[in-house]
């Protein structure tokens, strides 16, 4: 069991994404500490700067462009999920973050007619990234990607 963990953990294409992703966090939690307090939610939380989605498959996708190339099968694969995840990051995620804030709005002017909520929840609002969030998460994983590759003590 022991090898098996040093093997992922000396592992460039565990290593890069890993680090991407826990720096990203780390500094979404720090500046958002500074902002807002602290918010233990945060700790796991989506949305917010920088991107923890772009930092984790930039990570990948530099590790896996750097140690196979890019006409390998691992850098067309990171390729596409980078693409996919930061377009989601983007798109999709930061409408539903958008709808959940008007509703929890609606709900709110509602709630202050005393009129009964359309929802029964508070729903999430932190969910998508703005491009500057994702450039910034991109940067951290690229970062974190070459650094990984560099190390000595990684295969």
């Amino acid at each position: 069991m022991g090898q098996f963990f040093l093997e992922v953990f000396t592992n460039k294409l565990f290593l890069a994404p890993a680090a991407g992703w826990f720096f990203a966090q780390l500094l979404k939690i720090i500046l958002d500490t500074i902002k807002n307090g602290f918010n233990p939610d945060r700790l796991t939380g989506s949305g917010g700067m920088p991107s923890s989605h772009s930092a984790t498959v930039m990570g990948l996708l530099v590790s896996a462009t750097t140690n196979y190339g890019p006409s390998s099968s691992e850098f067309v694969f990171a390729f596409f999920l980078a693409v996919i995840v930061i377009y989601d990051a983007a798109g999709v995620r930061l409408e539903t973050q958008r709808q959940g804030r008007a509703l929890n709005n609606l709900n709110r002017e509602r709630e202050d007619e005393g009129k009964e909520p359309l929802i029964e929840r508070v729903l999430r609002e932190k969910m998508g990234h703005t491009v500057p969030e994702i450039l910034v998460g991109m940067i951290i994983g690229t970062a974190c990607g070459f650094i990984a590759n560099m190390l000595p003590f990684i295969q």
